[in-house]
This record gives structure tokens, sequence and C-alpha cells, in this order.
């Protein structure tokens, strides 16, 4: 082999193993979302006890970072937009490090509400200027590519989350929990900058902030974008509705023992993966608005199934479980390919448009939660109804998409 030839391939290997750092880090940042909530479900019955506070007051950790991490990312999307990816998100670990830092050194429950909300924020600019950063390397299907291999890693994460943080718990207590987070924080913050900027000066915005915060009203009266939105904030409305009322559904409606519903919880994150490899190899061939549409048909007829079900008991725990499994792995192909088709609208805008479809997806997810508990009614049919409403959401949603073979929306 020559020495031009080995040059050649010594090169092709470091840019290998850049992408592959670049493809981790970004898992990382965008598996904020769930490891800061998966690692300390196991503890909340620890904690409630600790803190000498009602476990429905220990529960709202979980809301209320919810709703910081929503509307936390509607402040990061245009911060990014002017003033890069690295500085803002290094300034979001920082949030996170200490939030998760007072979590763990938390004396009672309201301190702890509090220090999940700092949390929540700082978790967020990960998040959400992570997805700008997929949008600053590639566009088009090989956003929404990119996008899938993403979510194909980070789906490890609810299924090792709880166990981990169960494992943590019984070999040192709750608050180490929060120390490991402080570690997982500290850890990426160090490797953030190992990789370089993506949104060089050049193409900046140079809008004051204020006026950037002003322009999501112009971007939510684009119907392409809000179908786009439209569908993660729907899909997320279900999916959290079946998250917060499926451990009552299964385990005391169907009688799944306790250590079972875990099985039952981990076979729709498999079903992501799967579904998130398959939309990887098949955007290119296919578009990323057909497979979005037909991840929506598979979730709007699994969850109207499921609704039946729960309403007759129609096939017992199989007619409930089986399109619910339908359901969830439909993600791999509804939240990818929406996400990289709402990037793909405003290029020079990519934070601000990436916060709006995370706070919307989010924000879908608060509602769908809260709307499950408020018609509790000691059966599943609550959540089957929630799922509904969102798979018929998602799909209408879908259905408007400029490239999904119906019809296209104004632009």
């Amino acid at each position: 082999m020559s020495g031009a030839q080995m040059r050649s391939v010594g090169g092709e290997a470091v840019e290998a193993r850049h992408r592959w750092r670049i493809l981790a880090i970004l898992s990382v940042l965008l598996g904020f979302a769930s490891i800061s909530t998966d690692l300390f479900l196991p503890a909340i019955p620890t904690i409630a006890t600790a803190l000498r506070a009602p476990p429905g007051t220990i529960e709202l950790t979980i809301s209320s970072y919810l709703a910081g991490f929503s509307l936390g990312q509607l402040v990061w999307g245009p911060i990014g937009d002017r003033y890069g990816r690295r500085s803002p998100i290094a300034a979001g670990l920082v949030l996170f490090i200490v939030g998760s830092a007072g979590c763990a050194l938390s004396s009672s429950a309201s301190a702890l509400i509090g220090w999940r909300v700092l949390q929540a924020l700082g978790a967020c600019a990960s998040v959400v200027l992570a997805r700008a950063m997929v949008r600053d390397l590639h566009a088009g299907p090989k956003a929404a590519q990119m996008m899938s291999t993403l979510m194909a890693i980070m789906a490890v994460a609810p299924l090792l989350g709880p166990l981990v943080g169960g494992a943590i718990l019984a070999l040192a207590g709750w608050r180490a929990i929060f120390g490991t987070l402080v570690v997982i924080g500290l850890l990426t913050l160090a490797a953030l900058f190992t990789i370089a900027e993506t949104l060089p000066p050049a193409r900046r915005s140079t809008e004051p902030l204020m006026r950037a915060f002003a322009e999501y009203g112009q971007l939510v009266a684009d119907p392409g974008l809000l179908a786009y939105a439209g569908a993660g904030g729907f899909f997320f409305f279900g999916t959290f509705g079946y998250i917060a009322a499926s451990p009552h559904a299964y385990i005391s409606v169907y009688h799944v023992p306790p250590q079972f519903y875990g099985l039952l919880f981990g076979a729709g994150i498999v079903g992501i993966m799967f579904t998130s490899t398959l939309n990887a190899r098949m955007v290119a061939s296919f578009g990323s608005d057909r497979l979005l549409l037909r991840g929506a048909s598979v979730a709007v007829w699994a969850s109207l199934l499921m609704a039946i079900a729960s309403r007759t008991g129609w096939g017992g725990l199989a007619g409930l479980a089986v399109p619910m499994f339908a359901f969830v792995a439909a993600t791999g192909l509804i939240v990818a390919n929406a996400a990289a088709g709402a990037l793909a609208s405003y290029p020079q805008q990519a934070g601000a448009v990436s916060a709006l479809f995370g706070a919307m997806q989010y924000g879908g997810g608060i509602l769908g939660s809260a709307l499950v508990g408020i018609l509790a009614d000691g059966t599943a049919w609550p959540m089957g109804l929630v799922v509904a409403m969102g798979g018929v959401g998602t799909f209408l949603c879908a259905r408007k998409l400029p490239g999904s073979g119906r019809a296209p929306c104004a632009r």
C-alpha cells in the first residue's frame, strides 16, 4: 500500500471515529429528557418516606420537571440561534448540575420540587439544541436518518434507567441517584468541548432576542410547521397518557404482577428501537413525510382498537397490550420524521423551531398525563380514551404534510 493510500485510510478512520463521537455525545444530550427522571423513579416511595411527604407530593417532582422542561425550551431555542450551540448547552448543563446537587441535598419535598424545576430548565437546553445540531449537520432524509439512529440509541435509557436507579438506591440510597446525575452532567460538559461548534458565526441570527422570541407567533402561523409539531404533540399526548395510567391499568385492572409490568413496558421500548432502525434505513427511499404518515396510520388504528378493548374488555389483557405495543412502536416512524420535517422548514431558525417542536411535544405530554388523572374511574377506559385522542390527532396532522401524498400545506 502506497503512502497516499495509507494516509487516505488513516483519514477515513479518524473521520469515522469523529462521527461516532458526535453521535455518542448527541445521544447523551438528547437522552437528558429521560435520564433525569428514569433513574429516580424507583426511589419515589423511599423519598416520600424520607422527606415525610405524601406520595402525591413527591409525584409533583415529575409534573414540575415536565413543565420546566417544556417551557424552558422556548427560551433556549432563540439563544442557540444567536450565540451558537455549545455555549448555551454548557450553560444548561451547569444549571442541570446545580439542580441535581440541590436535589441530592434537599431536606423537604418543596425544596426537591424547586430543584427539579431548575434541573429541567438546564436539561432542556441539551435536548432542544442537540436537535438543532442535527439540522446544522444534515438536511432532508439524512437528518431524519440521524434522528432515527439517535432515537434507537436513546431508547436504551428508559430500559436501563429504572434498573440502574434501583441498583443505586439499594447500594447507596436515594441521594446518590442525584449525585450520579451530577457526575453525568460533569462528564457530558467535558465531552461537549471535544466536538466542534456546529453553527458558525456567519450563520447565526443577528436579531435581538426579544424579536426572536416574538417570532414564535410567525412560526405557529405556518400550517406546515404546525402539522409537524402537532403530530409530535398529539403523539406525546397519547404516549404520556399511557405512561401515567398503564401501571394502574395493567396491575390493578388486569392483575398483572408488578414484576411483569416492566416487561410489558419494555416491550414497547424494544419496538421503538426496531422501528427507529427501520426508519433510518427506509427514509432515503420513501421520504420522511410518507413514513410519518404510515406511522400515524399504525398509531390511529392501534389506539382505536386499544380504546375499544379498554371500554369493553374485549380480548382481555392481550386486547389492551398488543395494540398498545403497536402504538408505542410507531414512535420510531413518527417522532424523528416529524422533528426532521419541522427543522427543514426554517434552517436559519433551527433552535427556535426545535424549541417550539419540543414545547408542543412535552406540553401535549403534560396534558395527556393530567387528563387520565382527571378522568380516572378505576378502569382502563381513561387511558384508552386519551391514547385514542392522541392517535387520531397525530393522524389528522400527518395527513396535512406536504410530502405525504395528501393535500399540501400552504408554505
